[in-house]
C-alpha cells in the first residue's frame, strides 16, 4: 500500500446520546410521535464511536441548521 493511502480510509462514526430497555410490547406498539426517554440527562457527554469502539466524549453542538460533536475527551485504550 502506497504511504500515506492508510488516512484514506473511511471509518463509520455514530454518535450515542445514550440508551434504554424497552419492553417487547412497547417496542412493538411503537409509531410516529412516540417518544423514547433515555437514561442519560440533558446535557451530559455524548459517546462518539468508531467501528464499535468508544472513543471520545463530547457535547452537542449546533452549526448553522446541523448539529456536530464538541470533543471534550479522548478515551484512553483499555
Amino acid at each position: 500500500m502506497k504511504e500515506g493511502r492508510i488516512n484514506d480510509v473511511k471509518v463509520p462514526v455514530e454518535v450515542v446520546l445514550g440508551d434504554t430497555e424497552l419492553k417487547l410490547e412497547d417496542f412493538a406498539s411503537m409509531g410516529p410521535g412516540t417518544i423514547i426517554e433515555l437514561h442519560s440527562i440533558a446535557g451530559e457527554p455524548v459517546d462518539l464511536v468508531a467501528s464499535g469502539t468508544k472513543i471520545a466524549k463530547g457535547e452537542v453542538v449546533v452549526i448553522d441548521e446541523c448539529f456536530g460533536i464538541r470533543v471534550t475527551e479522548i478515551l484512553k485504550k483499555g
